[in-house]
């Protein structure tokens, strides 16, 4: 399966913005990623231009994150 574009992934994150069991197992059905996999493409989406644009709400939210984290 091809990797998602940016939006899809911000898209997926939106509408599941709890980390969960059920969630993972969503990322691996929907997306076909492993939730591992899924968060290192989020966390780089959400540091582009196409993110901003898609979404600046939740780029800036998964951003912010990151930062926290580091």
């Amino acid at each position: 399966m091809p990797t998602p574009p940016p939006a899809a992934l911000l898209d997926f994150e939106r509408a599941h913005p709890r980390h969960s069991g059920w969630k993972e197992e969503a990322i691996r059905r929907e997306l076909g990623l492993s939730p591992v996999r899924f968060y290192q493409l989020l966390g780089r989406a959400a540091e582009t231009l196409e993110a901003m644009a898609h979404d600046p709400v939740t780029a800036r939210r998964i951003r912010d994150r990151g930062r926290r984290a580091a």
